[in-house]
């Protein structure tokens, strides 16, 4: 387990190692040898971090053997040289942005219009 400090939330997160950036794919993608922890525990959609506790990317998908995994990330950095070989840690799922509804206002008015047979 290692700690890395949470500056938005001003708390120490406690995490364990997922595995190791391997190589940056053509595509632009990381592709991330997951250890055993990482193997059973990590779904696409999931933020990695590094050691430092900044985010690297966001999970993709998972490619390879069942039992030796490998996971495809898409980078959150510019800085993607400098992560192979880096150990990576998982930071868990980014909040699910709520949608908000369009306003309605106006459409009475136009309902209105259509039933008596007039439109604009």
């Amino acid at each position: 387990m290692t700690e890395a400090y949470d500056s938005k939330e001003k708390l120490i997160v406690q995490m364990g190692e997922i595995g190791e950036v391997m190589h940056l794919a053509k595509s632009g993608r990381l592709i991330v040898k997951l250890n055993a922890a990482g193997a059973t525990g990590i779904r696409p959609g999931e933020v990695l971090i590094d050691s430092a506790g900044r985010r690297v990317g966001r999970i993709s998908e998972l490619i390879g053997p069942v039992n030796a995994p490998y996971a495809s990330v898409i980078p959150m950095t510019d800085r993607t040289a400098r992560l192979t070989g880096a150990k990576v840690f998982a930071g868990g799922r980014p909040q699910q942005q709520t949608k908000t509804r369009p306003s309605s206002h106006g459409h009475k008015q136009h309902d209105k219009e259509r039933r008596r047979g007039r439109r604009n």
